[in-house]
């Protein structure tokens, strides 16, 4: 009896995979994190990568848009000197997180104001181009959900 559940197992999870994509479809999403608390920005990137899991990468179009405190996401630790952030959060385990997310479609978008505000250089930011810099991070989630993004606040 074990080995015909073991060997049923395989075709049961595949089955299951088919049913998320058919029940979940495409789907746009921005997560929102303004935060510098690192528990709950290893939540809010846990639960990006159960949404992954769940949709399939293939299904879905999501960003990650950061303001205020939540910058310290991708602020490195030894970059907090000068910069008028309380937190630097991007270390070595958090960077590999973020990095399996990018590859697998995530975009991360950072304001650009609070970036200025809080004198933040960009090359005190993991891996961030001009490309992921918005001019405003809350006008940029108005925006994104006009352009019918769904918001989810972790």
């Amino acid at each position: 009896m074990k080995s015909l559940t073991l060997l049923t197992l395989p075709l049961v999870l595949a089955a299951m995979a088919v049913q998320a994509d058919d029940r979940y479809g495409k789907q746009k999403v921005v997560y929102h994190i303004n935060m510098d608390d690192p528990a709950t920005q290893a939540a809010a990137l846990g639960n990006i990568q159960n949404h992954i899991n769940a949709v399939g990468a293939e299904n879905l179009e999501l960003k990650v848009v950061m303001h205020g405190d939540g910058v310290s996401l991708v602020l490195e630790p030894d970059a907090l000197a000068g910069t008028k952030m309380k937190a630097a959060n991007a270390t070595d385990e958090m960077q590999a997180r973020i990095a399996g997310l990018k590859n697998q479609g995530v975009k991360f978008e950072i304001c650009a104001n609070t970036l200025k505000g809080r004198n933040v250089p960009m090359d005190a930011v993991y891996d961030t181009s001009e490309a992921d810099i918005v001019p405003s991070g809350v006008a940029e989630l108005s925006r994104l959900q006009q352009l019918g993004y769904t918001y989810i606040k972790p």
